[in-house]
């Protein structure tokens, strides 16, 4: 188990921990959580060995294997699927002694140490290891092309997922996650989810996502006031807990019962004009629930809203017949046509590269239809927020400065006390945002965008970087404000508590979904499967038909299946690597005359796959031409 005796812990000569005494035992899912800048990740970097208490104990078991996604991946030339692979170490060891040992097999203790490592790779599923992999990516989000291409093709989005595939690829005891999902969409997510609840070994994970806390954690692992508290349950069960425990503070009693009155007012107005049946329970459900766990929030450093539009029109955009694409490529979409209106909270889903973040630069106007029309309301302001509007911020201005240049004659107290909702205050407020980390700049483009009044929200994954508390502050904004809305999100909880509609990103096509985020991910998940089927059904070389179960197993039988067993695995492994290489040999760029060490050793390699693949594919034959004469015996 993992052992903390009143450990304590400080950054930059910041204090961040005192006095943390608790265990975390083998198997245990925790979630991490706490305000940004609280030591959560310091806390996973003393678990790394990569910094050191300041007094106390923090005790691992040491033959434990740790597994964490590193920050960075150099611009490699290596293939991403030899990348991943490369998350088990001790496979790799085995290749190379075994590649090592192959290849000198005259020495007199060469055949007895290759049927060691064949054991020891049969024991670790290292014959799989290349499908392993694969699967890996492929629920990330990577296509079979995708497998030999270098790594240094890759975003540095992409280069994120490959380190999450090389860390998930580790047989791992004790597995540290980042927040994991920041540059996930929402059906990488969903998968990622699934992985991990099946993981066997210790995980400790920070998250900003309440919902991938609510499904993948056991336990729950507060910092907050330099204390660490350990929670029993989900995310929800602890703020649950925690709201129990506020709401017993008679000084936060009356600001907790105004609250509750508030949103129960919200809750009555929906109620009264949900249309959608299943959109409508799910969004019921998930805004009581908001209620009962509205106290763990009272004390909350965010404090804001969206002031009231100054007018509408109706409609405020109009899509009619547009064909919507870049350049000379196909069209992403064509003869999209729909309207929105003053009262639209739309959600948009779709998987990754469907083009929901296109569909968003069309609404916005910074992508002109390439046909058709975009006709914007008489009335329609809009409010758009992006990743790419965090770039837009002056690094060398203070969030003051930003408001005093948005509106020069408003006081400067004003601007201040609003800037404070959003937790700039002192001397936050005054400081260049240059020096900002992600969360504060997010906020701080956030604040700016809603100051405008919008009568259109167009906000494309506004939670990226944002604490939970930070996170249900916009969630509860966005609930209130009489703007229009097309959102973004893989924050399902975000999705649920805030739109009316669901619109489906798939195909070329922009279309109503008929139904919640539930029956979104069984969407997901027969997409996946049709996906598979069609891969099964691609014309494939015929395997070796295995023999009849007999009746009773002898022991030589046995010895001799599970030697064919052994092979059939050993031969599948091959086969894969094989074939990643038969594709890179395919590179006209490798033949360009600077790469040909490279050249010769791909095909070397080519050379010794084949014949390992002969080799044990007679060898099985063999086995089962013994198999089948035991049997008629």
């Amino acid at each position: 188990m993992i052992l903390l005796r009143d450990l304590g812990f400080s950054r930059n000569g910041d204090a961040l921990v005192s006095g943390a005494s608790l265990q975390l035992h083998p198997g245990w899912k925790v979630g991490l959580t706490g305000a940004n800048g609280c030591g959560k990740s310091s806390f996973l970097g003393l678990l790394r060995g990569e910094l050191h208490a300041d007094r106390g104990d923090l005790e691992r078991p040491p033959g434990w294997v740790l597994a964490h996604v590193a920050q960075d991946t150099p611009a490699l030339p290596d293939a991403a699927l030899d990348f991943v692979l490369d998350g088990d170490a001790e496979l790799r060891q085995i290749e190379r002694e075994l590649a090592a040992a192959e290849a000198h097999p005259d020495d007199g203790h060469a055949g007895e140490q290759i049927g060691l490592l064949h054991g020891r790779l049969s024991e670790i599923d290292g014959y799989a290891a290349a499908a392993r992999a694969a699967a890996l990516m492929h629920g990330l989000g990577f296509a079979d092309s995708d497998f030999a291409r270098p790594v240094a093709e890759f975003s540095g989005g992409w280069r994120v997922r490959l380190n999450l595939a090389r860390a998930l690829m580790c047989r791992s005891d004790l597995l540290l996650l980042d927040e994991p999902t920041n540059h996930l969409d929402l059906d990488a997510i969903i998968w990622l989810e699934a992985w991990l609840k099946s993981y066997a070994g210790t995980l400790i994970l920070i998250s900003h996502d309440r919902d991938f806390l609510d499904v993948v954690t056991s336990h729950i692992l507060a910092i907050e006031n330099r204390k660490l508290q350990l929670f029993t349950g989900n995310y929800s069960a602890c703020e649950r807990a925690r709201a129990e425990r506020l709401a017993n503070d008679l000084a936060l009693a009356a600001k907790q019962k105004r609250e509750a009155a508030h949103l129960q007012s919200y809750i009555d107005r929906f109620r009264a004009k949900a249309t959608k049946a299943r959109q409508a329970q799910s969004r019921m459900k998930m805004l009581a629930r908001m209620g009962e766990i509205q106290a763990a929030h009272i004390d909350t450093p965010f404090s804001f809203s969206f002031p009231e539009p100054s007018g509408f029109s109706d409609p405020l955009l109009l899509i009619d017949d547009a064909k919507v694409g870049y350049g000379a490529t196909a069209p992403v979409f064509d003869k999209l046509r729909f309207t929105l209106r003053p009262d639209s909270r739309i959600g948009l889903l779709g998987r990754n590269g469907a083009g929901k973040s296109t569909l968003m630069k069309l609404l916005a106007g910074e992508l002109r239809p390439l046909a058709g029309v975009r006709e914007e309301g008489r009335n329609l302001k809009l409010g758009y927020f992006a990743q790419h509007q965090l770039e837009q911020l002056r690094p060398a201005e203070s969030p003051l400065w930003h408001m005093i240049k948005l509106e020069p004659r408003t006081r400067e107290q004003d601007l201040r006390n609003y800037l404070g909702g959003f937790d700039f205050r002192g001397n936050m407020a005054d400081a260049p945002c240059g020096r900002f980390s992600g969360g504060e700049k997010t906020r701080l483009a956030l604040a700016l965008m809603i100051r405008t009044a919008p009568n259109l929200l167009l906000l494309d994954e506004p939670t990226n970087h944002l604490d939970l508390e930070m996170r249900e502050a916009l969630t509860i904004a966005l609930q209130e404000t009489e703007a229009g809305m097309v959102l973004v999100s893989h924050d399902r909880h975000l999705l649920r508590a805030t739109c009316d509609e669901l619109w489906l990103v798939a195909d070329g096509k922009v279309v109503p979904f008929d139904g919640d985020l539930d029956d979104y991910a069984e969407w997901l998940a027969k997409a996946r499967s049709a996906e598979k089927l069609a891969e099964r059904d691609k014309p494939a070389a015929p395997a070796p038909a295995a023999p009849a179960e007999p009746k009773k197993a002898t022991p030589a039988t046995r010895k001799l299946k599970q030697e064919a067993e052994r092979l059939e695995q050993q031969i599948a492994g091959w086969q894969a690597e094989l074939k990643l290489i038969e594709v890179r040999l395919a590179d006209p760029a490798l033949y360009a005359g600077t790469q040909a060490q490279l050249l010769a050793e791909l095909g070397q390699r080519q050379r010794l796959l084949t014949d390992n693949i002969n080799a044990a594919e007679s060898r099985w034959l063999e086995l089962h031409e013994q198999l089948e004469a035991l049997e008629e015996n």
